[in-house]
């Protein structure tokens, strides 16, 4: 029992004097242990968080790229857009077809509403965009095909912007066509195109100078050629260009010096004398207002037609007329009816064109007004007006093709 005591008294002594002499050295090893256990996690953490961060920061990035990609697009919309409001005012322009005198330009028609477009715009963050339509759908696209998108409206508004150039040069080619043809019949009537250059009255505005984009030139130069040829339109379709007579008419009498029918010596003629049946219509040349309506000596009853710009017409011989001083009539309006009456020898219509007051011989307008039509010189006036049918559905055509999606 003492053994036994002893020896546990002993073993017991040098356990606790171990505990005591190598205590602080087992507390050293274990937190040494646990201290990197904990930086190794730390590490872990760190590199995660780190990813982590790289990961949004590029996200941040891209989405940044897209929205600047987007608002770069919906730039070049809205210049599209004003681009083609432009095009709808020249396509109002209305050129003349072959087969008819023009009549004064019609106004300017607002363009025709667009159609909506899907534009991107960005989205709430989750993962995926939106795809805004004007009327407010919205069609929720990936990140991962938004680029696709965006390349696809890139290359829509390519062609389209392609498309307004294309459109552009046919209507400034056009125009310039018919201002052309309008030149040419005002030099075949012995006039000076030169005479109906004036500028534009109730007109202004600051000046703003063209960027050095090539569709603002173009525009510029289709915007010439369209004012150009809305000036010569207004120009011709105040001129006597049609004829007075619906019917084929024989010239019984024309312009300038002639043995006069009851004196039998030379004398005068101030106009063209045109063979018709008593009552046949007599008809305005060109719109304007009547400056006389009356029995007019030698003239007989005759109608006096001030078309402005110095252009005047008479109608003699009539049996009747049905307009009075101070009416406004329009081109082919019927103003009177064939008649002898005054210094005449039959029925027939003695018709007159002056400049500034002087008379000028009228074939040279009929002619000018036959080669306008493209038709025989017998075309009836008054059936003859703006043929611009062909023109506004090509205009319009070419229009709806650039709101066409692609």
């Amino acid at each position: 029992m003492l053994a036994v005591a002893l020896a546990a008294s002993t073993i017991w002594s040098g356990a606790t004097s171990y505990y005591i002499v190598f205590h602080d050295e087992m507390l050293g090893r274990f937190f040494g242990q646990v201290r990197a256990v904990q930086l190794a996690y730390e590490a872990q953490v760190g590199a995660l968080q780190t990813q982590v961060e790289r990961s949004v920061s590029e996200r941040v990035r891209t989405r940044e790229g897209f929205e600047g990609r987007i608002a770069a697009l919906a730039e070049r919309q809205v210049l599209i857009e004003k681009r083609q409001g432009v095009l709808a005012g020249l396509g109002a322009i209305e050129p003349e077809t072959t087969g008819s005198i023009p009549a004064a330009p019609a106004p300017e028609q607002a363009p025709a509403a667009q159609p909506q477009k899907p534009f991107p715009t960005p989205g709430e963050p989750g993962g995926a965009f939106d795809l805004r339509m004007r009327g407010g759908d919205r069609v929720e696209v990936p990140e991962h095909r938004l680029d696709r998108h965006i390349a696809g409206l890139d290359g829509r508004l390519d062609r389209l912007a392609q498309r307004q150039s294309q459109v552009l040069g046919d209507i400034a080619a056009k125009a310039m066509r018919d201002a052309a043809r309008f030149r040419s019949a005002i030099l075949q009537a012995g006039l000076d195109p030169g005479r109906f250059d004036r500028p534009e009255r109730g007109v202004g505005g600051p000046l703003v100078p063209l960027s050095g984009d090539a569709f603002d030139r173009a525009l510029a130069e289709a915007q010439r050629s369209a004012d150009d040829e809305r000036r010569l339109r207004r120009s011709v379709s105040a001129l006597p260009f049609r004829r007075p007579l619906a019917e084929e008419a024989v010239f019984t009498s024309e312009f300038g010096p002639r043995f006069d029918p009851f004196t039998r010596g030379l004398a005068m003629h101030t106009g063209l004398d045109m063979r018709a049946d008593l009552g046949t219509a007599a008809r305005a040349t060109a719109a304007g207002r009547v400056t006389a309506a009356e029995y007019g000596g030698g003239y007989g009853n005759m109608v006096e037609i001030d078309h402005g710009q110095g252009f005047v017409t008479r109608y003699a011989h009539l049996a009747s007329y049905g307009v009075s001083p101070g009416q406004r009539v329009e081109a082919g309006a019927v103003i009177g009816r064939v008649g002898s009456t005054g210094r005449s020898t039959g029925n027939h219509l003695h018709y007159e064109v002056r400049i500034d007051g002087q008379p000028v011989d009228p074939e040279r307008f009929l002619r000018a007004g036959a080669t306008l039509t493209g038709e025989a010189a017998d075309t009836a006036p008054g059936q003859d007006g703006l043929a611009a049918g062909s023109w506004v559905a090509w205009s319009k055509a070419q229009l709806q093709k650039l709101a066409r999606p692609q």
